[in-house]
Order: structure tokens, then C-alpha cells, then sequence
């Protein structure tokens, strides 16, 4: 089983969002039994917090629930548990790799490395409204999707 992690600033937005799309494609493809699914954020900002509404709202749209999820940072543990670690934007990578022991810094990555068309980061919606929640949701949908049929040809070959 291949274990994948998330990770934003305070993982109420971004990360969570990631989490929860991914989910859905590895169900929709029936591989929800070879990868575990996870996200975390590199500040305590939001500790146990919900993810934030307008973020909800977006996903609830799309057929998707993440009211269950509750924001959490990032622990040591972490790079030892999971196989890939994946930023949402430049400056949270930057801080996995301060975080993270050298010998696991080759599973960190930008979570749009392999949607290099969407640009390097995902855009923080925290304080933008519903119609940049929604346009960061379809980012976070396609780079998802690229990120998968990546991890398909290389790792997940069912």
C-alpha cells in the first residue's frame, strides 16, 4: 500500500481538498485499497478546526464531503509514514524540506509538478471568496488527476 500526504499551511483549504478529490479518484478507479490518503498542514494555525467553509461549499458542489476532516500539522512521524509527501505551493515545500530528515527529502514534491500547465503552487483561497475556492477546487481536480495517472504508470499499477 502506498501512503500520500497533502500538505498546506493550515490544511483547512488546499490540502484537505486534495485529500478528499484524490480519494474520490482512486474509488471512482477502485484503488482505494492500495493507497492511503492523508493531509496535514505546516502551521497549528487551525488545530482540529473544520475545513473552512467556503472550501466545503466548493467540494459539496462537486458531490464531495470533507466536514469530517480536521485540520492537523504536520508530525516528525510523518516522513517516516508516508511514501510521497506533496506541497501545495513553493513555500510550504521549502518548509517540508527545512522539517524533514535529508534522507526523506526525495518523497517531498509540489503537488502541480506533474500539471506543470496550472503553474508550480496552488493558490491560497483562505481569504479570497466562493469564486476563488471554486476555481482553486478545479485546479486541485486537475493536478489531481495528473498526479495519479503519473503514480499509475510508475507505482500503482494495479
Amino acid at each position: 500500500m502506498k501512503r500520500i500526504l497533502f500538505v498546506c499551511l493550515g490544511n483547512i483549504c488546499r490540502s484537505p481538498t486534495a485529500q478528499v478529490v484524490f480519494e474520490d479518484l482512486l474509488a471512482v478507479r477502485n484503488l482505494q485499497e492500495d493507497v492511503q490518503v492523508d493531509s496535514a498542514g505546516t502551521a497549528d494555525y487551525h488545530l482540529g478546526k473544520p475545513p473552512c467553509e467556503t472550501m466545503q461549499r466548493a467540494v459539496h458542489r462537486r458531490g464531495l464531503d470533507m466536514s469530517h476532516l480536521r485540520a492537523r500539522q504536520i508530525q516528525p512521524q510523518d516522513f517516516e509514514t508516508f511514501d510521497y509527501i506533496f506541497a501545495m505551493d513553493r513555500a510550504n515545500l521549502q518548509e517540508l524540506l527545512w522539517m524533514a530528515p535529508p534522507h526523506h527529502h526525495a518523497k517531498i514534491h509540489l503537488f502541480l509538478e506533474h500539471a506543470p500547465d496550472l503553474g508550480p503552487d496552488v493558490p491560497d483561497p483562505y481569504y479570497g471568496g466562493q469564486d476563488q475556492a471554486e476555481q482553486v477546487v478545479s485546479i486541485i481536480e486537475e493536478g489531481a488527476d495528473a498526479l495519479l495517472s503519473h503514480l499509475l504508470q510508475t507505482e500503482i499499477c494495479p
